[in-house]
């Protein structure tokens, strides 16, 4: 505004000398010029000041607090108690070695080998007989040996399982198998160990 009074004050001195210097009116077109100059230089001046434009509040949420669950921990009372793991009796450890003597009667049973590497014929039951035995009977043999083993009743079952590793620990070591046998009878049995199988010979 002090920039529009001062132009305003050196328009009015310059008509004014104007005027004295020369007595004659000043004609309709310098007074309309000068005027357009004027409102030019404010409309300018007004345009170029700066306008303050207000920032609108910007409302942010905020997080709401989630409680956590309480658990309630049940009583006592009511968590069940287990009973003691009890331990398998001797006798009924299939992976060990049969109790013969506990296992009732039994079968003379030749062991043979025909091969000619010493070899190792393994027997055994999966699962406890009627006298609650089980296990394994077996023997080491050198090459082309035999022996005579007592052998319990399979009876009505389990039937014994048969095996035999052929030059155990050997660069030549294999198993060979024989099929179920359900040993039993006061004859002689045959388990004859080849290289190929284990031959089962009834009486």
């Amino acid at each position: 505004m002090k920039k529009l009074i001062s132009l305003a004050m050196l328009l009015t001195v310059f008509l004014s000398a104007c005027g004295a210097q020369t007595p004659a009116t000043p004609t309709p077109d310098v007074l309309a010029t000068a005027n357009a100059a004027a409102a030019t230089m404010i409309a300018q001046t007004q345009a170029a000041m700066p306008t303050a434009t207000p920032i609108p509040p910007t409302n942010t949420p905020e997080p709401t607090p989630t409680l956590a669950p309480t658990l309630a921990l049940p009583p006592t009372s009511s968590i069940p108690t287990l009973p003691p793991t009890q331990p398998p009796s001797a006798g009924t450890n299939c992976n060990g070695m049969m109790d013969v003597g506990a296992s009732g009667r039994t079968t003379p049973v030749m062991f043979k080998n025909d091969t000619k590497y010493p070899i190792t014929l393994t027997i055994g039951i999966s699962s406890p007989n009627k006298f609650g035995q089980c296990g394994m009977i077996s023997r080491a043999l050198a090459k082309n040996g035999s022996t005579s083993v007592d052998v319990p009743y399979a009876y009505d079952g389990p039937c014994y399982w048969i095996t035999a590793i052929i030059d155990p620990g050997g660069k030549n070591s294999k198993y060979v198998y024989g099929k179920a046998a359900c040993i039993n009878g006061d004859d002689k049995w045959d388990l004859i160990v080849t290289n190929d199988m284990v031959k089962v010979i009834t009486p």
